[in-house]
């Protein structure tokens, strides 16, 4: 069975496009998909699947609540289907921060969940200020600020490497190929 499940929570979407891209690329290797948002996801869902990913956007240095209860609660599944774990966050925007040992919200929230994903990657999100309410927009643009980013309230700006992206689809896939 090449039946691989993308779970991700998101706040302003980008993780759900990104989500989407890494569905397509299973697809093109020979996997049948399904991409599901955390708050939908079922016990069906994570039993129906060969191979499970799970994507998480950062807001105000946490990941959404509900998935870290998802990895305590199938902890046993996840671990048997060598599933895989990606991060979306801005600070990934500096090339260094791409990576799930350097990126500082990736390997806290590691170490807090004490699982170890058989493959784990960090994309860079998307800055759109005009998305974003009067509080996240001024807060944001006050933690751009300090990590010398853009800071313009007309920003919209997609800092993912598209290419990361699919290299990551590519590792998961022989992954769970050769298991």
């Amino acid at each position: 069975m090449n039946a691989v499940l993308i779970v991700y929570a998101t706040v302003d979407g980008h993780t759900k496009k990104i989500s989407f891209s890494l569905a397509r690329s299973f697809q093109t290797f020979g996997f049948t998909t399904q991409v599901v948002s955390v708050e939908k996801l079922t016990g069906a869902d994570i039993q129906a699947a060969s191979h499970i990913i799970i994507g998480a956007s950062i807001r105000y240095g946490r990941h959404h609540k509900l998935v870290y209860e998802l990895i305590e609660k199938y902890r046993k599944a996840l671990v048997q289907k060598n599933a895989a774990f990606f991060s979306v966050n801005l600070v990934a925007r500096k090339p260094e921060k791409r990576d799930p040992y350097t990126n500082p919200y990736t390997k806290k929230f590691l170490q807090e969940v004490h699982w170890r994903p058989a493959c784990a990657a960090v994309f860079a999100g998307r800055l759109n200020y005009r998305i974003y309410s009067f509080w996240d927009k001024h807060m944001i643009r006050f933690i751009m600020w300090i990590t010398h980013g853009p800071t313009d309230p007309t920003t919209d700006i997609e800092f993912t490497d598209w290419p990361q992206v699919e290299a990551f689809a590519q590792t998961v896939a022989q992954l769970n190929k050769n298991s």
